[in-house]
């Protein structure tokens, strides 16, 4: 499990205890059964008020995201195609939910458009076990999209890329991490 701190709202104004739990759990939540309950032993918190103070820093936009980051090449999935469509702007939001609600679409985003050279605005990451099996899937999306898609590509992983949001540096004040 990974936490990922909004790059672009930096984590001012934390009080000590968020600093150390935000310290805590960057590099990510502990693998057990109960991940709220070993993150409040390292800082010296119960579970129940780590996992309150997580998900208000949640909702004040601190941190964007708690969730599994896999290694999809461990998992056999070694096809990961982003694929980029030209949809119409009228549609693209309505097209956009019903793409992300497919399966094997792990995430599905609008994105501007950089024309002339770049006309994709819908992004949607698929991960298939062969490029075939990518390609199919693109397929789906594809007639999903129908006339209001205009053109598409599938730019496929060449490497695994380091998956993290930004860092808090340890500063001399922090408690040591237990």
């Amino acid at each position: 499990m990974s936490v990922s701190i909004c790059p672009s709202r930096p984590p001012q104004g934390l009080d000590a205890a968020d600093r150390a739990i935000v310290l805590a759990t960057q590099a990510g939540l502990p693998l057990v059964p109960d991940p709220w309950g070993a993150v409040g032993e390292r800082v010296g918190l119960s579970g129940d008020e780590v996992r309150r103070r997580m998900q208000r820093m949640q909702d004040g936009g601190i941190i964007r995201r708690i969730a599994a980051v896999p290694n999809h090449y461990r998992l056999g999935y070694v096809a990961n195609g982003m694929t980029v469509w030209d949809v119409d702007d009228a549609h693209i939001d309505r097209l956009g939910r019903e793409v992300a609600a497919i399966e094997g679409v792990s995430h599905c985003y609008r994105r501007p458009r950089h024309l002339p050279h770049w006309p994709y605005n819908l992004f949607a990451m698929l991960h298939g076990r062969s490029r075939d099996e990518v390609e199919r899937q693109a397929a789906v999306l594809r007639e999903r999209l129908g006339e209001a898609c205009h053109d598409h590509r599938i730019l496929y992983s060449s490497r695994i890329l380091k998956k993290t949001g930004l860092r808090l540096a340890a500063r001399p004040e922090d408690p040591p991490r237990r």
